[in-house]
C-alpha cells in the first residue's frame, strides 16, 4: 500500500484546554475509501480539518505520500453551503473562478462535472429550487470540478432522508470507482461506513484517538443487496462492539485499548 496521508502522533488541544486529539496515528493508502466513525467530540472532523489545512495540530506530523508535498484535495462539508443568489452552474464554477481558470475551460469542466453527478438540465436553477439531495450533489460537484486526488467529506448525507442517502451512497461509490480518488469520509452511521469503505476507523473521545481499524474485505462494486448479507451484518456488529467497548471504558482504559490496537496492527 502506497501511503497517501500519514498522521503521526498528532495531538490537538484547543485554547480552552479541550483535548480534541491525542497521539493519533493513522495511515491512509492511495485510492482507499476510509470512513471515520465515533461518538460526537472524538475528533473526526478535526482530523479532516488538519488534513485540509483548515486547522493546525498542536503536536505531531502530517506526511504526504508519493513524490508530492501535498495532494490536490477537495472538502465537502455537512451543509451544502451554496450561494443562494447564484445558479447551480455558477456555484460549481466558483473554485475555478477563484483559481483564475479561463471561462471556456471552466465551462467545459463544469458541464462534465454536472453530468457526473446527474445534474445536467439543472444548470440554471437556484438553490431554493432544489431538494436537499440535489443541493448536496451541487456541493459534491463543486468539490469534484477541481479534479482532486483526495476527497474529504464531513457527514455530507447526515441531514438527508434514508432513501436519498442510500441513493447518494451508491452514486458516490460509482464516482469513486471511476475516478479512484483517495476518500476520507466522516459519519455517525455504521451501516453507511461499512457499505462505502475499504476500512472503517473507530475513534474514541476524551482523548480523541484511533481505537480500532476494521478492514471491510468485500469486493466492489457493492450492490444494494450487500446491505442485507450476513457479511455486511458481521462488519456492522464488529464496529458496533468496538464503539460499545469505548463507551464503557474509563479514559485510562481507552488509552490502553488504543495502544493495544496499535500494537496488533503492527504485529
Amino acid at each position: 500500500m502506497t501511503p497517501a496521508i500519514t498522521l503521526s502522533n498528532v495531538s490537538k488541544v484547543y485554547g480552552n484546554g479541550t483535548v480534541a486529539l491525542k497521539d493519533l496515528n493513522l495511515t491512509i493508502g492511495e485510492g482507499q475509501f476510509v470512513s471515520l466513525v465515533g461518538p460526537s467530540g472524538c475528533g473526526k472532523s478535526t482530523v479532516l480539518r488538519i488534513v485540509a489545512g483548515l486547522g493546525k495540530m498542536s503536536a505531531g506530523h502530517l506526511y504526504w505520500g508519493g513524490n508530492r508535498t501535498k495532494q490536490r484535495l477537495a472538502f465537502v462539508f455537512q451543509e451544502a453551503a451554496l450561494m443562494p443568489w447564484a445558479t447551480v452552474q455558477e456555484n460549481v464554477r466558483l473554485p475555478l473562478k477563484l483559481a483564475g481558470v479561463p471561462k471556456r475551460e471552466a465551462a467545459a469542466a463544469v458541464a462534465e462535472t454536472l453530468q457526473l453527478v446527474e445534474l445536467q438540465g439543472f444548470e440554471h436553477c437556484y438553490p431554493r429550487e432544489l431538494s436537499g439531495g440535489m443541493k448536496m450533489r451541487v456541493s459534491i460537484a463543486r468539490a469534484l470540478v477541481t479534479k482532486p486526488e483526495l476527497l474529504l467529506m464531513d457527514e455530507p448525507f447526515g441531514a438527508l432522508d434514508e432513501m436519498t442517502r442510500s441513493k447518494l451512497n451508491s452514486d458516490l461509490l460509482d464516482l469513486w470507482q471511476q475516478k479512484q480518488w483517495t476518500a476520507v469520509f466522516v459519519t455517525h452511521n455504521i451501516y453507511e461506513a461499512v457499505y462505502l469503505s475499504n476500512r472503517v476507523v473507530v475513534m474514541a473521545s476524551r482523548p480523541g484517538r484511533v481505537v480500532a481499524d476494521v478492514a471491510i474485505e468485500a469486493p466492489y462494486p457493492r450492490p444494494e443487496g450487500f446491505r442485507t448479507t450476513p457479511r455486511f451484518n458481521e462488519y456492522c456488529w464488529q464496529i458496533s462492539q468496538a464503539l460499545s467497548q469505548v463507551a464503557s471504558c474509563s479514559p485510562d482504559e481507552r488509552l490502553a485499548a488504543s495502544d493495544q490496537n496499535r500494537f496488533n496492527s503492527v504485529a
